[in-house]
């Protein structure tokens, strides 16, 4: 990779890694092609969705039958369902769509130019495709969905048999297949299940990579860099491993759902792995969850050693002396679980702090460095409105534990605003330390252009020093007192000068060319940064922070 940042290794990497989790698969021999629509997932989890506004998690990718490479990746707005090549012209036809849970089926019908890569989509307004099949060099049979389920008849179970022709599908316009064309026959059309689609996809793409045991690696949560070389991670689908400093997997535990949060403890010989447990399961006619876990994992050998007892899903803050605060994710604020605290010896202190109401997007507040332990907590009644920032302190002036507030999320008093959290760090020295937190103003339609943010505040008053601003919302954050790395969820990594906000560099993350978004990322030393990433990968990365003057901030009003 180019510019400031040099990818020295890849950990985790294989093929097919740019999908995600497949949904579709097609291939040419006589092109060598193998063309895969895939899922990113969510970025999201129980105990923090900061970073899913403006989020596209469905992929399209174009390898090479010979060594795998990827050549194309594009975006979808809808999941994959079907691919077609072209039989002669050098396109693809890729069916997408979904139903959006109350009434109408959407999506689109792509073409996917394989020499240049573009990616058109030609049906004027949106309509769910599941099914594509060329039937001679100008007619193109599809099965679309009904446009809704309200005025058809077992909507969810057939679709419209209908055949488009046109001279040319290699110079074919945006938008220019109109709706009254998607009519035809009405047909039974079996949709098969989300687990189908993957499992039919899964074996398809380990017959091609020579690995019939081949899976997909999912969103890289939390990454971690050891003293002695080795790298510890948390993703989707495992609870926790471990990779030597050779590069090679020392040991992994496999989670049905996986780790979501890494906190290393003292002597580094274990560590705290937040999993999460949401996903629900039917036993006989029992809807069943699993139940809480907060795990301590051997770093020698990957081993449980215990967990913490703890009724309910937690988000963990952390305090730089050990201490370790659970606050329960449960949304029903009427049922809202007050936060355990747990010394750095590893027991929980059998009072509780009442911090009330935590909401994934509203309350997601993981600050690393820090001599306190951070917390939002807003109103009573409406948790999600008037948020402070709030210390929980172990030891209170009684010697219980209290939360005491600090200053307002908002920095600007004289705006009514409504502020997500967003990830953070401590940092400065002496007793006039200062906070770096990233975040978003909401707003009804969703995240607009300049609601992200980056902002360093006084942990005196809240008085904001800078703020720098963004498109899209961050997914992660760390840095020292000279530079601070800020990841997006665009795939933009953007270094500022920890005094002033400066932006130094910036670039979009890419392995070899190819876009990736990074979604964890800690900084083990100056100029050496981890980076776990949305499809499954870990980036061990070399920086170089450039003297720069770029004016790309702004001071607080």
């Amino acid at each position: 990779m180019s510019g400031s940042l040099t990818i020295l290794r890849i950990l985790g990497n294989q093929p097919f890694a740019e999908i995600g989790v497949p949904s579709a698969v097609t291939v040419s021999e006589e092109r060598g092609l193998v063309v895969v629509g895939g899922d990113l997932g969510y970025l999201q989890w129980s105990g923090c969705g900061t970073a899913m506004d403006r989020w596209r998690s469905h992929r399209v990718g174009v390898y090479g039958m010979d060594d795998l490479r990827c050549r194309w990746i594009v975006e979808s707005r809808w999941p994959v369902h079907c691919l077609a090549f072209h039989p002669t012209l050098p396109v693809v036809a890729i069916g997408t769509g979904s139903y959006d849970g109350g009434y109408s089926f959407e999506g689109e019908l792509l073409l996917l130019d394989l020499r240049s890569g573009r990616l058109t989509s030609v049906i004027r307004g949106a309509r769910e495709v599941l099914h594509v099949e060329w039937q001679s060099q100008r007619a193109l049979r599809l099965v679309v969905a009904p446009p809704d389920d309200e005025d058809f008849d077992e909507a969810h179970t057939h679709g419209f048999d209908v055949v488009i022709e046109r001279f040319d599908w290699s110079d074919i316009a945006q938008g220019s297949v109109r709706q009254e064309e998607l009519t035809g026959r009405w047909i039974e059309y079996e949709r098969l299940s989300k687990g189908e689609t993957v499992g039919q996809g899964v074996e398809s793409l380990g017959v091609l990579a020579g690995e019939p045991w081949w899976e997909p690696r999912r969103q890289v949560w939390d990454v971690h860099g050891l003293q002695d070389g080795r790298v510890l991670a948390c993703l989707d689908g495992v609870l926790a491993e471990a990779w030597g400093p050779d590069g090679s997997l020392e040991w992994c535990v496999p989670d049905e759902e996986g780790g979501r949060q890494l906190v290393v403890r003292a002597g580094e010989l274990d560590a705290w792995v937040n999993v999460e447990r949401w996903r629900a399961r039917w036993v006989g006619r029992e809807r069943v969850t699993e139940p809480p876990l907060v795990a301590r994992v051997s770093l020698a050998d990957g081993k449980v050693l215990g967990s913490l007892p703890v009724p309910f899903s937690t988000a963990l803050t952390t305090r730089d002396d050990g201490w370790l605060m659970l606050r329960g994710t449960r949304r029903d604020q009427s049922e809202a679980e007050p936060a355990v605290l747990v010394s750095p010896a590893g027991e929980a202190l059998p009072t509780r702090v009442p911090l009330k109401g935590y909401d994934l997007i509203n309350h997601s507040f993981p600050i690393r460095h820090s001599r306190r332990l951070l917390a939002l907590q807003g109103d009573e009644e409406k948790p999600w409105r008037d948020k402070w920032v709030v210390t929980v302190e172990p030891e209170g002036p009684d010697g219980e534990p209290v939360a005491r507030r600090l200053f307002p999320l908002d920095w600007e008093t004289a705006h009514a605003r409504h502020l997500f959290g967003g990830p953070g760090i401590e940092v400065g020295t002496g007793p006039g330390r200062d906070l770096v937190h990233a975040g978003s103003v909401h707003d009804g339609p969703g995240q607009l252009p300049g609601n992200a943010f980056v902002v360093r505040r006084s942990l005196e008053d809240g008085t904001a020093r800078w703020v720098f601003t963004a498109d899209f919302p961050a997914t992660a954050l760390d840095g020292d007192e000279e530079t601070l790395y800020v990841a997006f969820n665009s795939g933009e990594l953007v270094a500022l000068r920890t005094s002033d906000g400066t932006v130094l560099w910036r670039q979009q993350l890419d392995v070899g060319g190819l876009p990736v978004v990074p979604l964890s990322l800690t900084l083990i030393w100056p100029g050496r940064l981890l980076i776990g990433t949305v499809d499954g990968r870990i980036l061990d990365c070399a920086v170089v922070d450039p003297i720069s003057t770029s004016p790309c901030h702004r001071e607080p009003e």
